[in-house]
């Protein structure tokens, strides 16, 4: 069973869903004009007051794009001081004046998703030329000012061969980690899996080659470093919506903050409650995991996605994967509607 917390240690805001890239394996299918259903500036720094009287102590904002959103600066104005405060850009937007901001504000650390080792590559995947150029000069701005600096990178058929030179671009530009992280079925990326998506055994094989260069810290969200990680995460979506995690986005909802405090669906829901458990079919889980990390069985997102059970193990840890293709989608994923044919928080 896993630690019980009154409120989450990790929380997570997708404060926008509107981005000025067009990623190939965009997760939130992002729009470059706002959507009127996203919650307003005012409504989050209510939001934000709430999780400070409520005794939380790290925010981490993703997007679409942060910088994109209107009074996003006033967003960490707000916040930065009074809680352990993340950002996730895709550093285009990052200028000097942005960054010296940041800095002042009190900003933590930010990530920088980086698409691949090279101009082509990033600029392909990013779907805006000269992107890849603004992205790497977000790191560097980053590291003047004194804020921790960490790339991210989803890796995909489409990048996989520059990892390292990736790790050697990050040593180059500043970078502190490296986060690598697995391909989601998620938005663009599941419409697009055939083209992107790695077998396990090349997965495997091309992290088992990667070597960092001095000073750079390799992170990996899988085996045999994935910690289940549902009883920690919490989530609040660009409309308001208590989701658990960014990667559950299309498969539950567990009420809105509008209508409901977001505690009460953290604590209440029954699936919220469940996912948080550890629950996973033991003859199935993962040793090294329960290990290193103290759970069993991997990603609940990535489990249901390809099992449709929420207890399932997770298919992307040879020691749990029993011969499931993640290179290939189930059917019930790939309706002509691109979202999944299971009733969310089924």
């Amino acid at each position: 069973m896993q630690p019980y917390f009154e409120t989450p240690p990790k929380m997570t805001v997708s404060i926008t869903n509107t981005c000025n890239l067009e990623c190939a394996h965009c997760y939130g299918d992002c729009t470059p004009t706002r959507s009127p259903r996203e919650l307003t500036l005012p409504e989050w720094l209510r939001f934000i007051d709430y999780l400070v009287d409520n005794d939380f102590i790290e925010l981490y904002i993703e997007g679409g794009e942060p910088l994109v959103m209107p009074g996003f600066d006033e967003v960490l104005a707000h916040c930065a001081r009074k809680l352990m405060t993340l950002v996730r850009t895709n550093g285009t937007l990052l200028t000097d004046e942005v960054a010296a901001r940041w800095k002042a504000h009190g900003v933590g650390r930010v990530f920088v998703d980086i698409m691949g080792a090279t101009a082509d590559t990033h600029d392909a995947l990013a779907g805006v030329p000269g992107s890849f150029e603004k992205s790497c000069a977000a790191v560097r701005r980053l590291k003047e000012v004194g804020i921790p600096a960490d790339m991210l990178i989803i890796m995909q058929r489409r990048n996989v061969a520059e990892l390292p030179a990736y790790l050697e671009l990050a040593q180059q530009l500043g970078a502190e980690r490296v986060g690598l992280l697995r391909l989601y079925p998620l938005g663009r990326a599941k419409r697009r899996w055939s083209e992107l998506a790695l077998s396990l055994e090349e997965q495997e094989r091309a992290v088992a080659g990667l070597v960092p260069p001095e000073g750079v810290r390799l992170m990996q969200s899988w085996h045999p470093n994935d910690a289940n990680c549902c009883w920690q995460a919490a989530t609040v979506n660009a409309e308001g919506d208590s989701i658990g995690c960014p990667y559950l986005r299309e498969y539950v909802n567990f009420g809105n903050i509008r209508a409901m405090p977001f505690l009460d669906t953290w604590r209440n829901d029954p699936l919220y409650r469940l996912l948080r458990s550890g629950r996973v079919e033991k003859s199935k889980s993962c040793p090294d995991c329960h290990r290193s990390e103290g759970t069993r069985g991997g990603c609940r997102s990535t489990a249901y996605a390809f099992h449709g059970r929420w207890t399932a193990p997770d298919p992307f840890c040879h020691h749990s994967n029993h011969g499931v293709r993640i290179d290939v989608l189930p059917q019930r994923l790939l309706r002509p509607d691109g979202q999944s044919a299971d009733p969310p928080g089924s």
